[in-house]
Protein backbone atom coordinates (compact mmCIF):
# COMPACT_ATOMS: atom_id res chain seq x y z
CA UNK A 1 0.00 0.00 0.00
CA UNK A 2 1.29 3.47 -0.90
CA UNK A 3 2.69 5.60 1.89
CA UNK A 4 0.61 8.47 3.21
CA UNK A 5 2.55 11.71 3.49
CA UNK A 6 1.09 14.03 6.14
CA UNK A 7 4.14 16.18 6.86
CA UNK A 8 3.70 19.01 4.37
CA UNK A 9 4.82 21.61 6.92
CA UNK A 10 8.29 20.09 6.66
CA UNK A 11 8.38 19.77 2.89
CA UNK A 12 5.63 20.03 0.31
CA UNK A 13 6.08 17.67 -2.64
CA UNK A 14 7.87 19.33 -5.54
CA UNK A 15 5.27 20.94 -7.81
CA UNK A 16 5.43 19.72 -11.43
CA UNK A 17 5.84 23.29 -12.63
CA UNK A 18 8.82 23.77 -10.30
CA UNK A 19 10.38 20.52 -11.49
CA UNK A 20 10.00 21.54 -15.14
CA UNK A 21 11.50 24.97 -14.50
CA UNK A 22 14.47 23.45 -12.69
CA UNK A 23 15.16 20.92 -15.44
CA UNK A 24 15.11 23.70 -18.03
CA UNK A 25 17.42 25.85 -15.90
CA UNK A 26 19.99 23.05 -15.65
CA UNK A 27 20.84 23.60 -19.30
CA UNK A 28 21.90 27.19 -18.62
CA UNK A 29 25.63 27.20 -17.96
CA UNK A 30 26.17 30.90 -17.37
CA UNK A 31 26.86 32.70 -14.13
CA UNK A 32 24.07 35.28 -13.72
CA UNK A 33 26.69 37.90 -12.87
CA UNK A 34 28.51 37.39 -16.17
CA UNK A 35 27.91 39.76 -19.07
CA UNK A 36 28.12 37.27 -21.94
CA UNK A 37 25.07 35.69 -23.56
CA UNK A 38 25.10 32.66 -21.27
CA UNK A 39 25.25 34.89 -18.21
CA UNK A 40 22.42 37.06 -19.49
CA UNK A 41 20.19 34.01 -19.98
CA UNK A 42 20.89 32.85 -16.42
CA UNK A 43 20.19 36.36 -15.15
CA UNK A 44 16.86 36.35 -16.98
CA UNK A 45 15.83 33.19 -15.14
CA UNK A 46 16.73 34.72 -11.78
CA UNK A 47 14.91 37.96 -12.47
CA UNK A 48 11.82 36.20 -13.80
CA UNK A 49 11.66 34.23 -10.56
CA UNK A 50 12.21 37.42 -8.57
CA UNK A 51 9.11 38.86 -10.21
CA UNK A 52 7.08 35.77 -9.25
CA UNK A 53 8.20 35.81 -5.62
CA UNK A 54 7.44 39.53 -5.37
CA UNK A 55 4.00 38.97 -6.87
CA UNK A 56 3.21 36.24 -4.33
CA UNK A 57 3.67 38.66 -1.42
CA UNK A 58 2.51 41.88 -3.07
CA UNK A 59 5.95 43.47 -3.12
CA UNK A 60 8.31 44.83 -5.75
CA UNK A 61 11.05 42.87 -7.46
CA UNK A 62 13.75 45.21 -6.10
CA UNK A 63 12.70 44.24 -2.58
CA UNK A 64 13.39 40.50 -2.97
CA UNK A 65 16.66 39.06 -1.66
CA UNK A 66 17.27 35.41 -2.54
CA UNK A 67 18.72 33.25 0.24
CA UNK A 68 19.53 29.62 0.94
CA UNK A 69 16.19 29.15 2.70
CA UNK A 70 13.92 30.36 5.47
CA UNK A 71 16.58 30.04 8.17
CA UNK A 72 18.95 32.42 6.43
CA UNK A 73 16.09 34.77 5.57
CA UNK A 74 15.07 34.87 9.24
CA UNK A 75 18.63 35.58 10.33
CA UNK A 76 18.83 38.44 7.84
CA UNK A 77 15.47 39.77 8.97
CA UNK A 78 16.76 40.20 12.50
CA UNK A 79 19.55 42.50 11.30
CA UNK A 80 17.31 45.52 10.69
CA UNK A 81 18.22 47.26 13.92
CA UNK A 82 19.54 46.69 17.42
CA UNK A 83 18.02 44.41 20.02
CA UNK A 84 15.84 41.58 18.69
CA UNK A 85 12.54 40.79 20.39
CA UNK A 86 10.50 37.75 19.34
CA UNK A 87 7.53 35.73 20.48
CA UNK A 88 8.11 32.59 22.54
CA UNK A 89 6.81 30.38 19.72
CA UNK A 90 9.11 31.41 16.88
CA UNK A 91 11.02 29.00 14.64
CA UNK A 92 14.43 27.99 16.06
CA UNK A 93 16.15 30.19 13.45
CA UNK A 94 14.75 33.33 15.12
CA UNK A 95 17.14 34.06 17.99
CA UNK A 96 16.16 36.98 20.21
CA UNK A 97 17.51 38.44 23.44
CA UNK A 98 14.00 38.80 24.78
CA UNK A 99 11.03 36.53 24.21
CA UNK A 100 7.46 37.69 24.57
CA UNK A 101 5.03 35.21 26.16
CA UNK A 102 1.95 33.90 24.40
CA UNK A 103 -1.47 32.78 25.63
CA UNK A 104 -2.66 29.17 25.74
CA UNK A 105 -3.60 29.39 22.06
CA UNK A 106 -0.11 30.54 21.09
CA UNK A 107 -0.96 34.18 20.35
CA UNK A 108 1.35 37.00 21.43
CA UNK A 109 0.67 38.86 24.67
CA UNK A 110 0.39 42.39 23.28
CA UNK A 111 0.65 44.04 26.71
CA UNK A 112 3.92 42.22 27.37
CA UNK A 113 5.20 43.26 23.97
CA UNK A 114 4.28 46.89 24.60
CA UNK A 115 6.12 46.82 27.93
CA UNK A 116 9.26 45.30 26.40
CA UNK A 117 9.74 47.05 23.04
CA UNK A 118 11.56 50.31 22.59
CA UNK A 119 12.93 52.49 19.80
CA UNK A 120 15.57 50.83 17.62
CA UNK A 121 14.46 47.26 18.40
CA UNK A 122 13.57 44.64 15.81
CA UNK A 123 10.35 42.80 16.62
CA UNK A 124 9.98 39.38 14.96
CA UNK A 125 6.60 37.66 15.11
CA UNK A 126 5.70 34.86 12.73
CA UNK A 127 2.61 35.00 10.57
CA UNK A 128 1.79 31.30 11.08
CA UNK A 129 3.30 28.84 13.52
CA UNK A 130 5.36 25.93 12.23
CA UNK A 131 4.04 23.38 14.75
CA UNK A 132 0.48 24.25 15.74
CA UNK A 133 -0.54 26.38 12.75
CA UNK A 134 -1.87 29.32 14.77
CA UNK A 135 -1.81 32.69 13.03
CA UNK A 136 -0.91 35.91 14.81
CA UNK A 137 -2.77 39.23 14.92
CA UNK A 138 0.08 40.82 13.03
CA UNK A 139 -1.73 44.12 12.54
CA UNK A 140 -1.88 44.55 16.32
CA UNK A 141 1.78 43.54 16.68
CA UNK A 142 2.81 46.06 14.02
CA UNK A 143 0.82 48.80 15.73
CA UNK A 144 2.57 48.17 19.06
CA UNK A 145 6.01 48.07 17.44
CA UNK A 146 5.42 51.21 15.39
CA UNK A 147 4.32 53.19 18.44
CA UNK A 148 7.61 52.29 20.10
CA UNK A 149 9.72 53.16 17.04
CA UNK A 150 10.75 49.57 16.32
CA UNK A 151 11.03 47.71 13.03
CA UNK A 152 9.08 44.55 12.30
CA UNK A 153 10.08 41.27 10.69
CA UNK A 154 7.72 38.36 10.15
CA UNK A 155 8.45 34.75 9.34
CA UNK A 156 5.85 33.88 6.68
CA UNK A 157 7.41 30.55 5.76
CA UNK A 158 4.41 28.54 6.97
CA UNK A 159 1.83 31.05 5.74
CA UNK A 160 2.81 31.59 2.10
CA UNK A 161 0.80 29.36 -0.19
CA UNK A 162 -1.72 28.66 2.57
CA UNK A 163 -2.95 32.18 3.35
CA UNK A 164 -3.03 35.40 1.33
CA UNK A 165 0.19 37.30 2.07
CA UNK A 166 0.39 41.00 1.25
CA UNK A 167 3.36 42.88 2.64
CA UNK A 168 1.70 46.26 2.11
CA UNK A 169 -1.38 45.24 4.06
CA UNK A 170 0.71 43.62 6.81
CA UNK A 171 2.80 46.76 7.26
CA UNK A 172 6.01 44.90 8.13
CA UNK A 173 9.56 45.86 7.17
CA UNK A 174 10.82 42.39 6.26
CA UNK A 175 9.27 39.00 5.55
CA UNK A 176 10.82 35.54 5.17
CA UNK A 177 9.91 32.80 2.69
CA UNK A 178 11.12 29.28 1.93
CA UNK A 179 10.60 27.56 -1.41
CA UNK A 180 10.18 23.99 -0.17
CA UNK A 181 7.19 24.89 1.98
CA UNK A 182 5.08 25.73 -1.07
CA UNK A 183 6.12 23.16 -3.66
CA UNK A 184 9.54 24.52 -4.59
CA UNK A 185 12.97 22.94 -4.06
CA UNK A 186 14.92 22.71 -0.83
CA UNK A 187 17.82 25.06 -0.25
CA UNK A 188 16.37 28.32 -1.55
CA UNK A 189 14.29 31.06 0.06
CA UNK A 190 13.88 34.80 0.07
CA UNK A 191 13.66 37.83 2.27
CA UNK A 192 11.32 40.61 1.23
CA UNK A 193 12.91 43.83 2.48
CA UNK A 194 10.96 47.08 2.31
CA UNK A 195 12.57 49.57 -0.04
CA UNK A 196 14.66 52.11 1.87
CA UNK A 197 15.37 49.81 4.84
CA UNK A 198 19.03 49.19 5.62
CA UNK A 199 20.23 45.72 6.53
CA UNK A 200 23.65 44.46 7.53
CA UNK A 201 24.63 41.49 5.36
CA UNK A 202 25.63 38.22 6.99
CA UNK A 203 28.28 37.48 4.36
CA UNK A 204 30.98 39.41 2.53
CA UNK A 205 32.62 38.91 -0.83
CA UNK A 206 30.38 39.88 -3.72
CA UNK A 207 27.88 42.34 -5.14
CA UNK A 208 25.05 39.85 -5.72
CA UNK A 209 21.56 40.66 -4.45
CA UNK A 210 22.59 44.32 -4.12
CA UNK A 211 25.27 43.24 -1.63
CA UNK A 212 22.62 42.04 0.78
CA UNK A 213 23.46 38.38 0.12
CA UNK A 214 26.75 37.95 -1.78
CA UNK A 215 27.57 34.71 -3.56
CA UNK A 216 26.64 33.15 -6.89
CA UNK A 217 22.89 32.67 -7.10
CA UNK A 218 21.39 29.19 -7.10
CA UNK A 219 19.87 29.58 -10.56
CA UNK A 220 18.23 26.15 -10.71
CA UNK A 221 16.70 26.45 -7.25
CA UNK A 222 15.57 30.03 -7.82
CA UNK A 223 13.89 29.05 -11.11
CA UNK A 224 11.97 26.32 -9.27
CA UNK A 225 11.06 28.75 -6.50
CA UNK A 226 9.56 31.19 -8.99
CA UNK A 227 7.52 28.47 -10.66
CA UNK A 228 6.22 27.28 -7.28
CA UNK A 229 5.13 30.82 -6.46
CA UNK A 230 3.19 31.00 -9.72
CA UNK A 231 1.44 27.76 -8.82
CA UNK A 232 0.65 28.84 -5.24
CA UNK A 233 -2.21 31.16 -6.09
CA UNK A 234 -4.83 28.48 -5.39
CA UNK A 235 -5.34 28.37 -1.60
CA UNK A 236 -6.02 25.09 0.24
CA UNK A 237 -9.17 24.49 2.24
CA UNK A 238 -9.50 23.12 5.76
CA UNK A 239 -11.65 20.13 4.76
CA UNK A 240 -8.99 17.47 5.29
CA UNK A 241 -7.62 19.05 8.46
CA UNK A 242 -11.12 19.26 9.94
CA UNK A 243 -11.83 15.66 8.95
CA UNK A 244 -8.71 14.47 10.74
CA UNK A 245 -9.41 16.53 13.86
CA UNK A 246 -13.00 15.30 14.11
CA UNK A 247 -11.83 11.70 13.96
CA UNK A 248 -8.97 12.30 16.38
CA UNK A 249 -11.26 13.98 18.91
CA UNK A 250 -13.55 10.96 18.74
CA UNK A 251 -10.53 8.93 19.86
CA UNK A 252 -9.90 11.26 22.79
CA UNK A 253 -7.36 13.63 21.26
CA UNK A 254 -6.72 17.19 22.39
CA UNK A 255 -6.14 19.70 19.61
CA UNK A 256 -3.63 22.51 20.12
CA UNK A 257 -4.87 26.07 19.53
CA UNK A 258 -8.22 24.76 18.40
CA UNK A 259 -10.02 28.00 19.31
CA UNK A 260 -7.53 30.30 17.57
CA UNK A 261 -7.29 31.21 13.89
CA UNK A 262 -4.99 28.74 12.15
CA UNK A 263 -3.73 27.88 8.69
CA UNK A 264 -6.16 25.44 7.05
CA UNK A 265 -3.64 22.62 6.69
CA UNK A 266 -2.05 22.07 10.11
CA UNK A 267 -3.21 20.14 13.15
CA UNK A 268 -1.32 19.27 16.32
CA UNK A 269 -2.97 16.59 18.48
CA UNK A 270 -2.03 14.77 21.68
CA UNK A 271 -3.48 11.62 23.24
CA UNK A 272 -3.36 10.97 26.98
CA UNK A 273 -0.80 8.34 27.92
CA UNK A 274 0.80 8.30 24.47
CA UNK A 275 4.21 9.84 23.75
CA UNK A 276 4.19 11.72 20.49
CA UNK A 277 7.49 10.26 19.32
CA UNK A 278 6.28 6.70 19.87
CA UNK A 279 3.09 7.40 17.95
CA UNK A 280 5.04 9.00 15.11
CA UNK A 281 7.28 5.92 14.90
CA UNK A 282 4.32 3.55 15.01
CA UNK A 283 2.60 5.44 12.20
CA UNK A 284 5.81 5.44 10.18
CA UNK A 285 5.95 1.64 10.40
CA UNK A 286 2.38 1.59 9.10
CA UNK A 287 3.34 3.71 6.10
CA UNK A 288 2.19 7.09 7.40
CA UNK A 289 4.56 10.07 7.63
CA UNK A 290 3.79 12.62 10.37
CA UNK A 291 6.07 14.58 12.69
CA UNK A 292 6.26 15.67 16.32
CA UNK A 293 7.16 19.26 15.41
CA UNK A 294 9.69 21.35 13.55
CA UNK A 295 12.15 19.39 11.41
CA UNK A 296 14.86 21.87 12.42
CA UNK A 297 14.47 20.75 16.04
CA UNK A 298 14.49 17.00 15.36
CA UNK A 299 17.04 15.13 17.43
CA UNK A 300 16.82 17.59 20.31
CA UNK A 301 16.27 16.11 23.75
CA UNK A 302 14.51 19.26 24.92
CA UNK A 303 10.71 19.59 24.75
CA UNK A 304 9.39 21.80 21.97
CA UNK A 305 9.60 25.49 22.96
CA UNK A 306 6.24 26.00 21.27
CA UNK A 307 4.54 23.33 23.35
CA UNK A 308 6.19 24.59 26.53
CA UNK A 309 5.00 28.12 25.80
CA UNK A 310 1.35 27.07 25.48
CA UNK A 311 1.42 24.31 28.10
CA UNK A 312 0.47 21.54 25.67
CA UNK A 313 1.72 17.94 25.84
CA UNK A 314 3.85 16.33 23.15
CA UNK A 315 1.83 14.82 20.35
CA UNK A 316 1.98 14.62 16.58
CA UNK A 317 1.69 17.24 13.88
CA UNK A 318 -0.39 16.40 10.83
CA UNK A 319 -0.04 18.80 7.91
CA UNK A 320 -1.90 18.13 4.69
CA UNK A 321 -1.38 19.48 1.22
CA UNK A 322 -1.76 18.88 -2.48
CA UNK A 323 -2.17 15.21 -3.27
CA UNK A 324 -3.74 14.19 0.03
CA UNK A 325 -7.23 12.71 0.02
CA UNK A 326 -10.11 12.00 2.37
CA UNK A 327 -9.35 8.30 1.91
CA UNK A 328 -5.85 8.80 3.31
CA UNK A 329 -7.21 10.64 6.34
CA UNK A 330 -9.71 7.83 6.94
CA UNK A 331 -6.95 5.23 6.63
CA UNK A 332 -4.94 6.97 9.35
CA UNK A 333 -7.96 7.30 11.62
CA UNK A 334 -8.74 3.61 11.12
CA UNK A 335 -5.32 2.42 12.33
CA UNK A 336 -4.97 4.90 15.19
CA UNK A 337 -7.04 2.98 17.80
CA UNK A 338 -4.85 -0.11 17.51
CA UNK A 339 -1.64 1.94 17.70
CA UNK A 340 -2.85 3.95 20.69
CA UNK A 341 -3.81 0.79 22.59
CA UNK A 342 -0.48 -0.86 21.77
CA UNK A 343 1.56 2.11 23.00
CA UNK A 344 -0.46 2.46 26.19
CA UNK A 345 0.01 -1.22 27.01
CA UNK A 346 3.76 -1.18 26.40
Amino acid sequence: MARVYLDHNATSPLHPAARAAMIAAMDELGNPSSLHAEGRRARELVERARDEVARLVGGRREEIVFTSGGTEANNLGLRLGGRAIASAVEHPSVHAREQIPVDRQGRVDLDALAAAVRAGDVVSVQLANHEIGVTQDLAAVVAVARRAGARIHTDAVQAAGKLPVDVMALGVDALSLSAHKLGGPKGVGALWLRDGIDMEALLRGGHQERERRPGTENVVGIAGFGAACRAAEERPSSVLRDRFEAGARALGARVAAEDAPRVPTTSYVAFDGVAGELLMQALDLEGVAVSTGAACSSGSLEPSPVLRAIGFPEGIRVSVGAGNSAGEIDRVLAILPTLLERIRRA
